[in-house]
């Protein structure tokens, strides 16, 4: 009898999850998120980093489990805090402004059913959607980590935009949590911190230059992002980090007015992986913002025929929309009406409630 109960529990036990989440005033969307994981969360792990709205107090109408932490300048510390107050035999983690549709949750409950506590993988990668099109479906995704095993010793790292790196049995799920921001994050606040660590000799890992880099170019420090990406192109960082590094730079650049290194730099992103749609329609934008309307519509061309990318960020629209929209415009320069109508049905089909499109329809109209 005894041999039996015990065999049943293994057959029919479902592993649990548990929830971790790190905030800080976030009353605007905090009950939004956790109302999408009650269905399938069997723990929620809250980490206040000093609220002084009504954060505290909506977390604790889901859970029992909220906990201060002194926020010391590094988001990997917090969250590595929350994850050591995790029971559950996977650890899922969530921002406060994250949104997980019901159809989203129905997978997840799906892939809870499945799981098991021993064969199961390390770590599973679902799509972080950060933007969607006109017509709501996603634009800008990519793969994050966002369930892992719990108790096999990994751990977050970098003190901004933080990860945990791959490691142990990686699986990767078609499952997507949506990034809903409500309001701006604090400004300058990631800058700050970097140029805090720089200031105290901290020693930058490529991720670490790349990142700091972007948050540079955000803030308009267009000479230092060169400086700082430049150095991290020459380091042994992941080649989509330095394919959008590329990208960065061609901006900055262009910022400084040294068009010819715009272009330069553009080039050398083929170097890391086949070219990728956007690279190909930020040289074609050159080119047309040069007036050489034939160069720039080989690059759009050729934008067009991209495949998406799916290792790194994926984003449609420059192997779909936006080349077909500046083909048209291209042709149209060009006094060949045929061809810019052909482009304009192109994007409208890919987005027809864009305001883009419908001024270009009615253009062709009048």
């Amino acid at each position: 009898m005894l041999h039996f109960l015990s065999h049943s529990f293994i057959l029919y036990y479902m592993i649990k999850i548990s929830v971790c989440m790190i905030v800080k005033n976030e009353s605007e969307v905090l009950a939004r998120a956790l109302n999408c994981i009650t269905s399938f969360a069997d723990e929620i792990v809250i980490v206040d980093t000093g609220s002084t709205d009504q954060t505290r107090a909506i977390a604790k109408q889901f859970t029992d489990k909220v906990y201060d932490f002194v926020w010391c300048d590094d988001f990997s510390k917090a969250r590595n805090f929350s994850f050591e107050k995790a029971s559950g035999e996977y650890i899922m983690w969530l921002d406060a402004d994250d949104v997980i549709p019901e159809t989203e949750q129905h997978k997840i409950l799906a892939l809870k059913n499945s799981l098991d506590c021993e064969s199961g993988p390390d770590m599973i990668m679902c799509h972080y959607v950060a933007s969607v099109d006109s017509q709501g479906e996603p634009d800008f995704y990519y793969y994050r980590e966002r369930f892992i095993k719990n108790g096999k010793g990994l751990h977050w790292s970098e003190p901004v935009h933080e990860c945990i790196p791959p490691a142990g049995t990686v699986s990767r799920m078609d499952i997507k949590i949506y990034h809903k921001k409500m309001r701006p994050a604090t400004p300058h606040r990631n800058l700050k911190i970097y140029q805090k660590l720089e200031k105290s000799g901290v020693q930058f890992s490529p991720r670490a230059m790349y990142y700091y880099g972007r948050e540079l170019y955000f803030n308009q420090k267009y000479r230092k992002a060169i400086k700082i990406l430049k150095k991290f192109l020459n380091s042994e960082g992941w080649f989509e980090n330095k394919i959008d590094a590329c990208s960065i730079l061609s901006q900055c650049y262009l910022r400084e007015g040294l068009i010819e290194c715009a272009k330069r730099i553009l080039f050398r992103a083929f170097c890391y992986a086949e070219p990728r749609g956007k690279t190909c329609c930020e040289i074609g934008k050159i080119y047309q913002n040069l007036n050489d309307n034939l160069t720039a519509i080989f690059w759009y061309k050729l934008a067009l025929n991209c495949a998406d990318n799916t290792s790194g960020w994926i984003e449609k629209k420059y192997t779909h929309f936006t080349p077909a929209v500046e083909l048209c415009v291209c042709c149209y320069r060009l006094g060949k009406m045929k061809e810019a109508k052909y482009y304009h049905e192109l994007s409208k089909s890919f987005a027809p409630e864009s305001s883009i499109v419908k001024y270009n329809e009615q253009f062709f109209k009048n």
